[in-house]
C-alpha cells in the first residue's frame, strides 16, 4: 500500500477542517446546551430546596398551631368542667335548699293542720260536754240546781280572804245594785231566797237586780260594777278551752 504525501495531509487538513467544524457548530453549542440545562436544572434544585425548606417552616408552624389549637381545646375543656361542676354544686345547693323550704313548709303546714284538727276536736269535745250536760241539768228539777249554784256561791265567797270580801262590799254599797245573772228564770221565792244569801255572804245589803241568759248553760254570774264573778258551766267550759289551747300551743 502506497501512501501519498498530499493525501495524508489532505486528509489531515479536511480532518482538522472536520473538527474545528464540529467543534465550532456541534459541540460548543451543546456544550452550552448542556451548561444551560445544568443551570435550570440547578436552578430548579434551588427552588426545590427554597420550597421544601417554605413547606418545613408552614409545617412546623402548622404543629405549633395544632398544638396550641389542642392546649387550647384542653383548657377550654377544663373550664368547662369547672364551670359545669360548679354550676351543679350551685344547683344540688339550691335545690337542697328549696326541699328544706318545701320540708320545713310542709311541716308547718302539717303542724298547723294538726293543732287546727285538735283544737276542733277539743272544741267538740267541749260542744258535746256542754250539750251533754244541758240534757242532765234539764232533767233535775229547776229548784234543786238553782239551790246547788247557790250553795256553790255562798261556800266560794266564804272562801275568799277578808280584804276581797270588803272590796266586793264596797262596790255594792249606796246606789249600786248586784247584778245577778243565772241560766234559768228564779221563782219569786227562789230569787228572795237569793237576795238573803247573798246579802249575808257579803255581809251587806245591796239591791240586787235578776237577769236570765240561757248561753251561761247552769249556774250564775255576780256582775259588780268594778268586778264579774262567774259561777256558771260556760266558765268552766271557758277554762277548759283555754287549757287545750294552751296546751296545744305548747305541744
Amino acid at each position: 500500500m502506497h501512501l501519498d504525501g498530499w493525501t495524508v495531509f489532505l486528509q489531515t487538513v479536511n480532518f482538522a477542517v472536520l473538527v474545528w467544524l464540529l467543534h465550532r457548530f456541534l459541540y460548543r453549542p451543546v456544550l452550552r446546551i448542556i451548561d444551560q440545562r445544568r443551570d435550570e436544572v440547578r436552578r430548579q434544585f434551588d427552588e426545590v430546596k427554597a420550597l421544601e425548606e417554605t413547606a418545613r417552616t408552614h409545617l412546623a408552624d402548622l404543629d405549633a398551631s395544632r398544638a396550641a389549637i389542642a392546649a387550647e381545646r384542653d383548657s377550654a375543656i377544663k373550664t368547662a368542667v369547672a364551670q359545669t361542676e360548679e354550676a351543679m354544686q350551685v344547683r344540688r345547693a339550691q335545690a337542697s335548699r328549696d326541699a328544706q323550704a318545701l320540708l320545713d313548709e310542709a311541716r308547718k303546714t302539717a303542724a298547723t293542720e294538726r293543732e287546727a284538727l285538735t283544737r276542733e276536736a277539743r272544741r267538740l269535745a267541749l260542744d258535746l260536754g256542754a250539750d251533754l250536760a244541758r240534757r242532765l241539768l234539764a232533767e233535775a228539777p229547776a229548784s234543786l240546781r238553782a239551790a246547788a249554784w247557790l250553795e256553790r256561791i255562798e261556800q266560794e265567797l266564804k272562801a275568799l280572804p277578808a280584804a276581797e270580801i270588803a272590796s266586793l262590799r264596797a262596790q255594792v254599797s249606796g246606789n249600786h245594785a248586784l247584778r245577778v245573772v243565772t241560766a234559768l228564770p228564779l221563782a219569786a221565792v227562789e230569787a228572795e231566797e237569793w237576795r238573803n244569801r247573798l246579802a249575808r255572804a257579803l255581809a251587806a245589803t245591796p239591791a240586787v237586780e235578776f237577769e236570765v241568759d240561757p248561753s251561761l248553760i247552769a249556774g250564775a254570774e255576780l256582775h259588780l260594777p268594778l268586778t264579774v264573778l262567774s259561777f256558771s258551766l260556760k266558765s268552766v267550759l271557758a277554762v277548759l278551752s283555754a287549757v287545750s289551747d294552751e296546751h296545744v300551743d305548747a305541744g
